[in-house]
């Protein structure tokens, strides 16, 4: 922020406190990691909001990412955790998980790192409509809390922030693509997760939608819910439905992971003409879509809320920012990946990080 900006915000201030008040929501932080130069005339009270988003002392704070159970979805939050531990210069970053995909055992974990020292905590919990009172009793004890990649249930989160994908965007996503590669009309199968997951419920949302758009081109044959346990459960649930309906498919969009990977190996064993759009980028995928047995994919950002979860909750359990609407809900990005940009489309997704890092500090953060 220049300094004739400054000046002006200060005179407001003087002339008219609610002056001040207006600006507050008008300007946001610049952002600056530890050990980067700071603009000597940057700096503004906390009621502005106009300074900078800048880590200026993260070294009592201990993050700890803290999956839902174990899940090959969440294995990048690792590194990225380890790597914003070295470019904030955190006092420690933690990945843990539990074994099972349990509440209760979730929430005797975070129990766990608490008395263990660590205070700031991203989180994607087991149940979006119990996370919420999780989240409260971690707030009551003074730690910064996120919900990562997954946002409660309902309209009310009481973590600080919520950081994840858009799921009924990005299934929207898969579905326009798998539609497109099926020229535009057939017939379309949904594979995904726990049925009784909100998340589920707002893929399927997302694929009734493009299935709505096609005017009636397209038919949504069958969601198939509940396979995301294993690759096992997955591999039985999509043969059984080659074998039994897989000449009248033309197009199968997998929300899911293990239902994505088991889709792929299905058309390929099977010679199927079906064109598969899968989800998120691990080895497999990306290779099936070198081999032709996946049209595309729908890839998120675990990188991302793993690497800004980090930071804005440094900024905030150092009391040095706060949030400017508490349990904001901010979409972490999906893209779609075809043979065309395999090749290269993290470019894309690391922009992406950068722009939310960008619109924290802009837009949602106020900092002193």
């Amino acid at each position: 922020m220049v300094v004739k900006n400054q000046l002006l915000l200060r005179t407001v201030a003087r002339v008219a406190v609610a002056g001040t008040l207006l600006a507050a929501g008008a300007v946001g932080c610049t952002i600056k990691n530890s050990g980067d130069p700071v603009n000597a005339g940057a700096g503004a009270s906390a009621s502005t909001g106009d300074g900078t988003a800048e880590l200026a002392n993260g070294s009592g704070v201990k993050v700890a990412l803290v999956p839902g159970g174990a899940h090959p979805y969440f294995q990048p939050w690792k590194q990225a955790g380890q790597t914003a531990r070295s470019t904030y210069k955190l006092g420690g970053v933690t990945f843990d998980e539990t074994a099972e995909w349990d509440q209760q055992k979730q929430n005797d974990l975070l129990s766990s790192l608490a008395a263990r020292g660590y205070n700031a905590f991203g989180v994607f919990g087991v149940s979006p409509t119990d996370i919420n009172s999780t989240f409260a009793r971690l707030k009551s004890q003074g730690l910064a809390v996120a919900s990562l990649g997954s946002c409660p249930a309902g309209n009310v989160d009481k973590a600080d922030f919520c950081l994840s994908t858009d799921v009924e965007l990005a299934a929207y996503k898969a579905a326009e693509a798998a539609i497109d590669q099926m020229g535009g009309k057939g017939t379309l199968v949904h594979l995904t997760g726990n049925n009784v997951d909100a998340n589920t419920q707002l893929r399927i949302k997302g694929v009734a939608k493009a299935v709505r758009e096609s005017g009636g081109k397209v038919k949504l044959l069958q969601t198939v819910t509940d396979i995301d346990k294993d690759l096992q459960t997955a591999q039985k649930a999509v043969s059984d439905l080659m074998a039994a309906k897989g000449k009248s498919i033309q197009g199968i969009v997998a929300t899911a992971y293990n239902p994505a990977v088991a889709a792929a190996g299905a058309v390929r064993s099977s010679g199927s003409k079906a064109k598969v759009i899968a989800i998120d980028d691990d080895a497999k995928i990306l290779s099936s879509i070198r081999n032709g047995s996946v049209s595309a994919t729908v890839v998120q950002n675990p990188v991302g809320q793993a690497d800004i979860g980090s930071w804005v909750l440094a900024l905030l359990q150092t009391e040095q920012c706060t949030m400017r609407t508490p349990g904001v809900t901010v979409d972490s990005g999906s893209f779609v990946v075809t043979r065309k940009n395999v090749a290269d489309y993290d470019t894309a997704r690391k922009a992406k990080t950068a722009e939310l890092k960008k619109k924290f500090a802009d837009e949602l953060l106020n900092c002193r």
